[in-house]
Parts: C-alpha cells; structure tokens; sequence
C-alpha cells in the first residue's frame, strides 16, 4: 500500500529483479560448472570405452577368450557411471570441506572476557554520576588493520547530555562499541566514575549501560514483555515508570487496570484519540 502511494512499483520491481538475478548467479554459475564436468566425464569415458573396443577388435584371433572380451566390455558400460560417482564426491569434498575451515578459523577466534570476575565487581549502585573518562584510548578492528581511534582523550560529565558529531566513518559507533566492550582497545582506558571497564565483567559493564540503536524498531509483544524483558521487576514497579512517563489521565483512558495495561500487545494500545502508546 506504501508503494503504489508513492508510485514507487517501478523502481522497487526493478529492484527486486537485481535482487533476484543477485542471488541466483551462484546458483547459476555452480550448475553451469556442474553441466561443464559432466559433459567433460561424459566425452572421456565414451573415448576410452570407444579405443578399449577397437583395440580388443583388432587383436589376433585366439589371443584373448571371447568371454574375457565379452566381460570385459559389458563391465566397461558402467565406467561412465562410476568415473562421474568419483569425481562428482571429490567436488562435494572439496566445496563441503570449506566448513571445515570455518570451524578451525572460529575456533582460532580469541574468546570475549569472562562475564563476570569476583575478585573486580563494581558496587551495587555504580555507577552512580555517570561520568565517562577517556584516555589516550586506541582502537582497531583487527591486529593487521590501521587505528580507527588514535589517542582519544577526553571527559564526558555526568548529568550532562553530550553529542559527538562526525562524518561517516570518523568513528562514533567505534567510540560507542567500545564503551560496551564490543571492541577492546588497544590502548588507553575508559574510566565511568573512576572505574575502568577493562577490570570489570561484560556482564557487569553492560547490564549497568543502556543504549538506543540507530535504527528503528517495531515492538512486538506486551509491554511489560519489552519494558522488562529480563522479569527483574513487579507489576507496581513498572506501573509507576509509566505514571512518571505518561500523563495520568492518558493511562486511566488506556486502560482500567494495572494488569491489563502492562499485558496488552504494543500494536494495540490506543489513548482515545486513535494514538498508539509509543515506548
């Protein structure tokens, strides 16, 4: 319905047909190459049954038994058969061996940093100012590609609502992974209220941070399911996030009760007016 509004069907069929023609190029190119073999198989094994018949006409009669010769073609009928079974395997091998790869690179992939270390949790409350210091940090993606962050230093105050702004690539989503510990530095640190994430647990350092992606996302499920999808708070809890967020007289036309609000779809909560509840 969105694209015949817009008058965009040209421009999408167009794309779907690059789309298709895309993914069935492999496809394509596998049978080809498939096709290429067999008829290669096909044409040696018919030379060799063909010269194998001409040499045993033309020897001498009395040098070989007629039996022997007999036998000896009806089993070559089935070389063209057998030869194909061969080297087709030995194709499957090679093309399925490259799994095999896959699994000792993967397995050669340093492990994430243990979720959680006894011996460096951070206090129950941290972080309590949400002040972020960076220092002299350095990240790259891998060991044999350049830096992306190259002695980064500086403070973000907590409180504060800060923005970082850059062109594509200057390396604000790397700023931002690393924060989480999806990259680790190679340099530098990054302290959040006088702690430095590289001594704590994954599972400490992220589950204390909250962040918004970039692109948007369609909510399914009820709500208490996506504003607490770890079960970590009651029913009174989150009602109270949403009074705080959400003018009163907007929550009582919603919904007469507690329970029913937080247990209603996302796609179905409407205020009188015919608008959605939007988290």
């Amino acid at each position: 319905m969105t694209i015949r509004s817009f008058d965009q069907e040209l421009r999408f069929s167009d794309k779907n047909l690059r789309l298709t023609d895309g993914y069935s190029r492999p496809k394509f190119h596998n049978v080809g190459a498939r096709d290429w073999l067999c008829f290669r198989l096909d044409l040696f094994s018919s030379l060799t049954f063909a010269f194998s018949l001409v040499f045993l006409i033309s020897m001498p009669k009395g040098m070989i038994d007629p039996g022997i010769a007999g036998l000896a073609v009806t089993y070559g009928l089935n070389l063209n058969m057998l030869q194909a079974m061969v080297i087709w395997n030995l194709c499957n091998v090679e093309n399925k061996i490259i799994s095999v790869e896959r699994i000792f690179q993967y397995m050669r992939i340093p492990s994430e940093p243990p979720l959680v270390l006894e011996n460096h949790k951070p206090g129950h409350d941290w972080p309590t100012q949400g002040e972020v210091d960076i220092r002299d940090l350095e990240v790259r993606y891998a060991p044999h590609m350049p830096l992306v962050l190259r002695g980064v230093t500086c403070i973000f105050p907590g409180g504060m609502k800060t923005g970082i702004v850059g062109r594509t690539g200057s390396g604000k989503s790397t700023l931002i992974q690393t924060l989480f510990r999806i990259v680790d530095p190679v340099g530098g640190q990054i302290l959040i209220d006088g702690v430095d994430i590289s001594t704590i647990g994954l599972h400490d350092l992220r589950s204390r941070l909250s962040i918004i992606p970039q692109d948007p996302t369609m909510f399914e499920g009820t709500l208490r399911s996506n504003l607490d999808p770890l079960g970590e708070y009651n029913d009174e809890q989150i009602w109270e996030v949403c009074v705080f967020h959400i003018a009163p007289s907007d929550v009582y036309r919603w919904a007469c009760s507690v329970r029913h609000l937080l247990f209603l779809r996302t796609d179905s909560i409407f205020n009188t007016h015919g608008a959605h509840l939007w988290l």
